[in-house]
C-alpha cells in the first residue's frame, strides 16, 4: 500500500450522477412505465441498454453471491468488460457500494464510489471500470446480466490500495 492514504466516502447514487459509468435500473417516475396485465401491472420499460452483441455475443443471466468485506476498504483491483455492458440488479434487501471510473486507460484520479439502494441496479457500459461486487451488512444475492462468447471480456488492473472507501458512519 501506498504511504498516502486517500479515504472516500460514496455518494448517494442516481441516474444523473451516474450516467458517465452506465444506466440506474430502478423504478422511477421519470421512466417510461404502462399499465399491462389488464391494469394490474405496472411496466417500467427499457431501464438500460444491455450491449453484448460485439464479437457474436449472448445474453447471459447469473447469480452472484457476494460477501462483505471489512470496511474502511482498501481498492486494490478494478476490472472493466470491453466487450460488453455488464447489469447488477439486487435480489437482497441490502444496501452495496459501487466504485468506478470512466472507460479508457484507467486513471485512479477519476475513480467515483456510490452507495446504491437495495432498490437499485446499475448497467456499467461497456469498457467502464469498476470493482467487483461490494456487498453491505449481510451476504448478499445479484442477478447479473453479462455477455458470453468468444474474446477476452475481462481486463484487471490491480491497485496498490492507497484509495480507500470510509463509510460515512466510520470514523
Amino acid at each position: 500500500m501506498s504511504d498516502k492514504i486517500i479515504n472516500v466516502v460514496p455518494q448517494q447514487l442516481t441516474a444523473d450522477n451516474f450516467a458517465m459509468y452506465g444506466d440506474v435500473i430502478s423504478v422511477s417516475d421519470n421512466a417510461e412505465h404502462f399499465a399491462i396485465n389488464d391494469g394490474h401491472t405496472i411496466r417500467y420499460h427499457d431501464l438500460a441498454n444491455v450491449d453484448v452483441a460485439e464479437q457474436q455475443g449472448k445474453t447471459l443471466l447469473n447469480i452472484f453471491r457476494s460477501t462483505p468485506l471489512a470496511f474502511p476498504l482498501p481498492i486494490e483491483m478494478m476490472e472493466r468488460h470491453p466487450l460488453g455492458s455488464q447489469a447488477f440488479i439486487p435480489m437482497s434487501n441490502q444496501p452495496y457500494v459501487v466504485v468506478v471510473a470512466p472507460s479508457g486507460e484507467l486513471d485512479t484520479s477519476k475513480i467515483e464510489v456510490f452507495l446504491a439502494t437495495s432498490k437499485q441496479g446499475v448497467n456499467y457500459h461497456k469498457g467502464t471500470w469498476h470493482h467487483f461486487c461490494l456487498a453491505l451488512n449481510e451476504v448478499s444475492d445479484f442477478l447479473v446480466v453479462d455477455r458470453g462468447g468468444k474474446g477476452d471480456n475481462c481486463d484487471v488492473e490491480k491497485l496498490d490500495g492507497s484509495l480507500v472507501i470510509t463509510l460515512s458512519t466510520e470514523k
